[in-house]
C-alpha cells in the first residue's frame, strides 16, 4: 500500500471516529435538555393554558412580553412550591392569590394571541423571575406583609419576590 492509501484509510478512520464522537455529544445534549425540561415542567391540559392565559391577560394587559410571562411563570413556580396548591386552578382560584380572580377582570378580558405564547413560554421552561412566588405593582395599594419578600426583579410595572 502506498503512502497516499494509507492516509486516505487513516483519514476515513478518524473521519468515522470524530462522527461517532460527535453523535455521543449530541445525544448527551439532548438528554440535559429533556432532564431540565423535566425539572421545570408542570403539566398542563388545554383548560389550563386558557385559565393560565386569562390570568396573563387580566393581570399583564399592557406589560412588556417578558413581564406576560413573568406573571405565568410565578402561577407555575407556586405549583411547584409545597407552600401552594399544586395545579393551575388551584392556585390561580386560591382565595385572595390574584387581584383579577377577585374582582372578576379574570372573565372579562379575552386573552390575546399574546397571552397564549407568554402561558406556553413559562410552561416551556421560561422564568424571567428567576423562581419568583409573588408579584404587584409598587405604584399601587397592596397589603403590608408583602413588602416584607425580597424582591428579585422588576418588569414593566411589576415587581417580583421570592
Amino acid at each position: 500500500m502506498n503512502g497516499l492509501a494509507k492516509r486516505a484509510r487513516l483519514a476515513a478512520a478518524l473521519a468515522l471516529v470524530l462522527m461517532l464522537a460527535a453523535a455521543l455529544f449530541l445525544e448527551s445534549m439532548e438528554r440535559s435538555a429533556q432532564e431540565a425540561a423535566a425539572e421545570y415542567a408542570v403539566s398542563a391540559r388545554a383548560s389550563d393554558i386558557e385559565l393560565l392565559a386569562r390570568l396573563v391577560a387580566a393581570e399583564a394587559s399592557g406589560e412588556p412580553y417578558a413581564g406576560q410571562v413573568a406573571v405565568a411563570a410565578v402561577v407555575l413556580n407556586r405549583v411547584k412550591s409545597s407552600k401552594f396548591p399544586d395545579s393551575i386552578p388551584e392556585v390561580i382560584y386560591q382565595p385572595g392569590a390574584f387581584e383579577s380572580v377577585s374582582n372578576g377582570l379574570i372573565w372579562a378580558r379575552t386573552p390575546s394571541r399574546t397571552s397564549y405564547n407568554a402561558a406556553r413560554d413559562a410552561l416551556n421552561g421560561w422564568d424571567p423571575t428567576y423562581g419568583c412566588i409573588f408579584f404587584w405593582n409598587p405604584y399601587k395599594r397592596v397589603s403590608a406583609w408583602i413588602w416584607a419578600r425580597p424582591i428579585v426583579t422588576q418588569i414593566g410595572r411589576h415587581v417580583f419576590a421570592r
